[in-house]
Parts: structure tokens; sequence; C-alpha cells
């Protein structure tokens, strides 16, 4: 197991003011994302301290982690979850965090369903956060991850049938350590899409659904079944004899 699987400081590192700064605004997207997303089964890989899920309305939900206080214990890279079981997960800054982040990438891709969501946080290597990470001294967390580059994680998806429908750039202000500072740099997450392009954002989010070739989803024809039945008329019996036709229109044999 590589020390990239699990950040241990992370929660520590969210409780400093540019982490909570991070928080509120990822919270925010997640909660977005997951609110109109339905199913019966949904699951968050890794960060277990944050409820990225609680805007889900699925029923069950599951934080999952190699380590901490969660209900399952696993190795993202060969999750004990059944193929095609998952209506929607999340992974907040975990691709970035393994030494093998497209094979966490192929199981999230297994575990879905067909047309099922996957919610991903990771951080910008270009960025001024990414030039932070190239700089710092003290490799703790984030510093220590590895960023993923957007154009090589639409890459991943496409090879894995994740078709990107949708994302968005945030944390456009420098990583700054005081609250003071972040305040002061408050006017550059406004101003942030419009200078950048949507591309200098410390992290990015992307949105994608799974998609299986050749599937089509067959729906009832409503019409069909909600129309009345017509009423038939009953086919006329033959008759040879006059008195007969009387006995055939009275419905009564005409046996004794």
């Amino acid at each position: 197991m590589s020390t990239h699987d699990h950040p241990r400081n992370a929660p520590e590192w969210f409780a400093t003011p540019l982490g909570q700064y991070l928080l509120g605004r990822e919270q925010a997207y997640f909660d977005k994302a997951v609110a109109d997303v339905f199913g019966y089964n949904a699951f968050q890989l890794g960060l277990p301290e944050l409820d990225l899920l609680r805007a889900s309305r699925i029923p069950f939900r599951l934080r999952v982690d190699i380590a901490g206080a969660v209900r399952l214990r696993a190795d993202f890279r060969d999750l004990p979850i059944a193929s095609n079981s998952a209506d929607l997960m999340v992974l907040p800054h975990v691709l970035e965090f393994s030494a093998n982040p497209h094979q966490i990438l192929r199981e999230v891709a297994r575990v879905l369903l067909p047309e099922a969501h996957v919610v991903i946080a990771c951080f910008n290597p270009w960025s001024l956060w990414g030039f932070r990470r190239v700089f710092e001294r003290r490799k703790h967390y984030p510093w220590n991850g590895r960023f993923i580059n957007l154009p090589r994680l639409k890459d991943w998806c496409a090879l894995l049938g994740l078709e990107i429908v949708g994302g968005k750039p945030s944390c456009y202000v420098p990583p700054c350590a005081t609250q003071k500072w972040l305040e002061r740099f408050a006017f550059m997450e406004d101003a942030g899409d419009r200078w950048g392009g949507g591309r200098g954002g410390g992290v990015y989010f992307l949105e994608a659904v799974k998609r299986v070739r050749g599937l089509r989803l067959i729906m009832p024809k409503w019409s069909d079944r909600l129309a009345p039945k017509n009423n038939l008329a009953a086919a006329p019996k033959k008759v040879q004899q006059p008195e007969d036709a009387v006995t055939a229109r009275n419905g009564v044999s005409g046996e004794s």
C-alpha cells in the first residue's frame, strides 16, 4: 500500500483557514451536484470526516476508506462492491493521493450502473496552488499529492466510458495560510472565470455519467396501456330455419 493512498493529516489541514476556505466551496458544489441524482446506492470514497453525500436523496449512503471510522474499509483499487450496483459515487481528492489513480477510476466505472453518476474533485497543477506544491518544502497534505492535469483526467474518463456532463473550477485565491490574506484576495474568486478562462482554479470538479454502447432503455407504451379496449360485437350465429333466428337472438338453446 502506497503512502499516498491515505492522507493521514487531511483532517488537520481542513481545520486550517485555507482548508476551511476550500471545504466551504467543495461542500457547496457537492451538495448541488448530488441533490438531483436518484437511485438506491451511493458511495463516498475517501475523506470520511466530510459528509459530501448529505444532500443526496438516495436512501443507502456509505463512506469508504482504507482506515478510520467508516462502515466499510477497503482498498480503492479493489472495491468489495458488486459490479453495476452504484447509482452515485463521489471522489473528493482521491485520485491525486493514489499511486494508481487510473485503476481506481476503472473500479469506479465497474461499480457504477449504466447511466449512473460520479462526481470528482481534484487539485489543479496549473494554478497558484500547483505552484505552491512545487516549491513547498514541507510535503504535508495537500502538497504531497500528485496533482492531475484536467485534460489527462478527461482522457481517462473517455477510455472508461465515463462521459463528462458537467464541471467547474474553483478556489482562485492564492493558497494563503491566514484568514486575513484569504479575505484580501477574495475578489479573485469572482473574477477567476473572466481572467483565467476557467482554467486557473486551485481545484476543479468533474461530473460524469457511465455510458454503455448499444444500451437502450425500453420504456412501456403508456398510450397503449391507457387506451380503452375496443368493445367488439359478437359474431352472429348462422341459422338454418326461421325459428332458430328467434332462439339465437334470445340466447336460448333450442334443446329441450
